[in-house]
C-alpha cells in the first residue's frame, strides 16, 4: 500500500464547489493527487527542456537551424526507417 499523509490544503470555496460539482465530493482527493502528478511530470519536462536549451549548437547540428531544417532531418529519418523496415520484410 502506498504510504500517505493528511495535509491541510486551503481552496477558495467557489473553486471546492466546482471541483464537487465535476468529480464528486467523494473523489476529491483521487482527483487533486493526479491533477498534482500530471503538473509536477510538466514541470520537471519544462525545467528539463530550459536545461538542455542551447546544446545544440548551430555550427555542429545545422540540421536542427530552422523549423524547416529540423522537418527535412525527420523526413530523412522516417525515410530511412522505412527503407530498412522494407529490406527486413521484403527478404521473407
Amino acid at each position: 500500500m502506498e504510504k500517505t499523509k493528511l495535509t491541510p490544503v486551503r481552496f477558495p470555496l467557489e473553486l471546492l464547489v466546482d471541483l464537487d460539482s465535476h468529480v464528486g465530493e467523494g473523489r476529491r482527493s483521487k482527483f487533486i493527487v493526479e491533477a498534482t502528478k500530471k503538473e509536477l511530470t510538466r514541470l520537471k519536462q519544462k525545467k528539463a527542456l530550459k536545461s538542455a536549451q542551447g546544446i545544440l549548437k548551430e555550427d555542429v547540428y545545422q540540421e536542427f537551424r530552422t523549423t524547416e531544417d529540423i522537418s527535412e532531418w525527420v523526413r530523412m529519418l522516417r525515410e530511412e526507417s522505412e527503407a530498412r523496415r522494407k529490406e527486413i520484410f521484403s527478404e521473407d
